[in-house]
């Protein structure tokens, strides 16, 4: 097994050995509290990881916390918790939508604007109007016609709403039940199963989640740093579309052949009004680019990083850092070091290597792509820009 960490030698040695004597298997990390808590969201980024590097990074003066590939906002959250502003990066509408969320001050009015909007959907399932119209692919594979009817009313009372924030906080609680509303047996799971889930359900479940996301979002007030959501595909980024110097990244680019995440929040997205037909072909490393005729290989992952390592050196000041967590894949029986490839690649970069730890990946993550449940360990790359 290689060393749990290794250290660079020359100015970068004290930064490096901070970053080292830190435990980051965190083995008592919990995603299930607070912030993190409101929506599920499989495979995130554990909150220990940027928090601890902000911490023993920091960051210069005027600058921003950049995580490109910001999933449901972890690294913008922590950032924010330790007064520091960001900007997220993500392909997913789901992602984007939920890191909104969670980084934007909620109106004191949400709860009372949840309640109007269940007395409106109530009002409307009890004339029959309006009719349900859906052309959501297989629908009546996954939810009754009782809950299609139940969220569809929810939905439209929500899109009355003409407050951004409140519309946007009142359509993620809403999406954090869609699942278990559904007949996919879990967030972790695609696969069907039989559940006797009534209108009424629907109803207590919603307004459950509007007092978990008022609870866990009011008393964080209104006086937050910045938070930049940018929803847009990585590979036609630009720096023009980072609104300010970055002084820290933090990261942890999607696994090839590892995830789907397309998959697990693709009725999510229909029921919302985005296409995650159109997030698939632009996913970086979803296990359908790898099972297709002209199947994607290590090299597309090494094309794409290198589109990331430049962006991200563009937009970084200098001595800046860059945290890369990256694990290994298996593409058609073969184990690829995904680490080793973005190594090289900053290399060509000329970023300096400040830190590599290796470290746990905690037994309770799930992986959807099963050749991934025996990679135990993933990578924790510290570069900075020369």
């Amino acid at each position: 097994m290689a060393e749990p960490y290794s250290l660079c030698s020359g100015k970068s040695s004290g930064v490096a050995e901070q970053i080292a004597s830190h435990n980051w298997d965190f083995p008592d990390s919990v995603t299930t509290n607070g912030v993190h808590s409101i929506h599920p969201y499989p495979a995130r980024f554990i909150p220990e990881i940027p928090k601890t590097l902000i911490q023993t990074l920091g960051l210069p003066r005027d600058t921003l916390v950049f995580d490109p590939f910001c999933g449901c906002g972890t690294t913008l959250v922590e950032a924010q918790a330790l007064g520091f502003p960001s900007v997220g990066l993500d392909l997913h509408p789901i992602a984007c939508l939920l890191t909104r969320v969670k980084t934007t001050p909620l109106p004191t009015t949400y709860l009372a604007a949840s309640e109007l909007c269940v007395e409106s959907a109530r009002s409307a399932s009890s004339q029959r109007q309006p009719p349900v119209s859906l052309t959501i692919p297989n629908i009546d594979h996954w939810f009754s016609k009782e809950v299609q009817y139940t969220i569809t009313t929810l939905l439209l009372a929500i899109d009355q709403i003409t407050n951004d924030v409140t519309r946007d906080a009142l359509r993620a609680a809403l999406s954090s039940i869609l699942v278990r509303v559904s007949f996919q047996d879990s967030d972790t799971r695609y696969a069907r199963v039989d559940k006797a889930v009534k209108a009424a359900d629907v109803y207590a479940l919603f307004q459950s989640a509007c007092k978990e996301v008022a609870r866990v979002l009011l008393p964080l007030g209104s006086s937050r740093p910045t938070a930049y959501v940018v929803q847009k595909d990585i590979m036609d980024a630009v720096p023009g579309d980072i609104p300010g110097p970055v002084g820290l990244v933090i990261t942890s680019p999607p696994y090839p052949n590892a995830y789907e995440y397309w998959l697990y929040h693709k009725y999510r997205m229909w029921w919302l009004g985005f296409d995650p037909l159109e997030v698939k072909s632009r996913e970086i490393g979803a296990r359908a680019h790898f099972f297709k005729r002209h199947h994607h290989t290590d090299q597309d992952f090494v094309r794409q990083m290198s589109h990331v390592l430049t962006l991200l050196k563009s937009v970084l000041v200098r001595s800046g850092y860059i945290c890369i967590v990256i694990g290994r894949s298996i593409i058609h029986g073969q184990e690829i070091d995904n680490a080793s490839i973005i190594r090289n690649l900053a290399n060509d970069q000329h970023l300096l290597l400040v830190a590599e730890i290796e470290r746990k990946i905690a037994s309770s993550r799930k992986s959807f792509n099963l050749s991934h449940a025996r990679i135990k360990t993933e990578k924790l790359l510290v570069f900075r820009k020369r």
